[in-house]
């Protein structure tokens, strides 16, 4: 796994290691060709195997996963229109000490080490992509840590793949390769970062930086900055479980996200022992934690003083995520242009603080974790905020749907309630999702917050 250093102030997550995987077929015979990556022809049949590695995701409601496996040759392979039959090939996972199969759904040929999600994948190349069912079991790729999938997982061929012609393209054999390393797309593009407050307190944090930026650190451009507070969970030391626990911060990397919304996303995580000192217990309530995330924001801010646009920093949260948001934006009222809490709760007798500051916040009514009226730690939800919001003074927008329908359905409703607002002249909106409706746990309500483009652009057009 990409290695990630601890205690430094902006440590570079270093990338995978190449090393030499076990070749699962012998040299090509003298005499004979096949078609190398640079057009020479090469041995058709057995390829030798070059490295092997697995590619994550992650996803909104079942976190991090290993998703494929992809198999890197010496020469470049044309399947020539042949669907690949994922019987071909036999994939076993090594976790927690428990050796399992995973299911292989497709196989098809790339040029790149990463999933294809087209109908038809595919294009004549040097790596061979073998998807993996995401559904199996053994398919996680974390606990509360990182689980450790360095040559994890298994990889053997038991059947040749032969042309439409019969000729063979590529031939089973009797070893198995394991994977070397691990490729966890946008996770990988956020560095590992440190900050050590005035106090001596410290955080670690991932930062991703907007293309722009690096090409150019002296450029004039000034892009906004995402702070993403993680939930009760992900507190812990791997720097690593606030990017892959919940897709919160990634999606805000996503490359279409960037080319729309090119930003800065500072990513913090708390460290253990958690600390849990805080008005009401809750960790960025606690004062040690959050002196240092005003700080280290303060910091980054000053740090990027040419690049950081101070009227558009943003606060999304989910769960105690979003209880620290409540509690930030009524410590600096003035800093942050708009916030997205997610499963949240507060201190109405503090809301009258913060009416002028844009919030679309969400919350299942269901919710056991944190209730949607209750709220946690004697500190009521966001139903309870939103009212007393509304009678300081807040113009509140509220809307209530399923939080499983397909994702146009989600987005149009949800524009339905910005077209409400906008009405209205509302920067404070609400959207409460119906009983039942919320996939796996009702506390996990943040599943589609972060995928669902109409509250996101929303986010990106307040300013200061």
């Amino acid at each position: 796994m990409r290695g990630i250093t601890r205690r430094t102030a902006l440590a570079v997550t270093a990338g995978a290691v190449a090393a030499p995987a076990l070749n699962t077929a012998p040299a090509a015979a003298a005499g004979t060709t096949t078609h190398t990556s640079e057009g020479r022809r090469a041995a058709p049949g057995p390829h030798p195997v070059l490295r092997t590695d697995l590619v994550t995701r992650v996803t909104p409601r079942n976190n991090w996963l290993v998703t494929a496996v992809v198999l890197q040759y010496a020469h470049r392979i044309d399947l020539r229109g042949v669907v690949v039959p994922p019987s071909a090939f036999q994939v076993k996972a090594t976790v927690g000490g428990q050796t399992a199969a995973r299911t292989v759904t497709r196989v098809y040929s790339g040029t790149t080490a990463e999933v294809d999600d087209r109908s038809h994948p595919g294009r004549p190349g040097d790596r061979l992509i073998i998807e993996l069912d995401p559904n199996d079991p053994n398919a996680r790729a974390a606990g509360t840590d990182p689980l450790p999938l360095d040559r994890a997982y298994s990889v053997t061929q038991v059947a040749d793949v032969h042309a439409q012609d019969g000729e063979p393209v590529l031939k089973a054999g009797p070893f198995a390769s394991r994977n070397d390393g691990v490729i966890t797309p946008l996770v990988d593009d956020f560095t590992a970062g440190s900050f050590t407050d005035s106090t001596g307190f410290e955080l670690d944090f991932r930062l991703y930086r907007p293309a722009g930026f690096v090409r150019d650190p002296r450029t004039r451009t000034r892009y906004p900055l995402v702070v993403t507070l993680h939930g009760g969970g992900e507190v812990a030391d791997n720097n690593m479980t606030q990017l892959t626990s919940n897709r919160i911060a990634v999606t805000f990397a996503e490359p279409e996200r960037q080319r729309r919304n090119p930003a800065f996303v500072l990513a913090p995580q708390i460290p253990l022992p958690r600390p849990m000192d805080g008005p009401d217990g809750t960790d960025w309530t606690d004062t040690r934690v959050q002196g240092a995330l005003i700080e280290l924001i303060d910091t980054f801010v000053r740090e990027h003083t040419r690049s950081v646009d101070t009227s558009r920093l943003y606060l999304v949260g989910l769960s105690s995520g979003g209880r620290g948001i409540y509690s930030l934006l009524v410590k600096r009222p003035a800093m942050f242009a708009a916030a997205l809490p997610t499963a949240g709760w507060g201190d109405p007798a503090t809301m009258d603080r913060i009416t002028h500051i844009p919030i679309w916040a969400d919350h299942s009514i269901d919710d056991p974790v944190v209730p949607y009226r209750e709220g946690r730690f004697g500190k009521p939800g966001t139903w309870t905020l939103m009212n007393a919001l509304e009678t300081a003074g807040a113009r509140v927008s509220r809307g209530e749907w399923a939080n499983d329908l397909p994702k146009a359905q989600f987005e149009a409703r949800s524009r339905e309630l910005l077209r409400q607002a906008r009405a209205t002249r509302s920067h404070t909106l609400f959207t409460s999702y119906t009983p039942g409706t919320t996939p796996v746990n009702p506390h996990l309500s943040w599943a589609q917050t972060y995928e669902n483009d109409v509250v996101i652009d929303w986010l990106f057009e307040q300013s200061r």
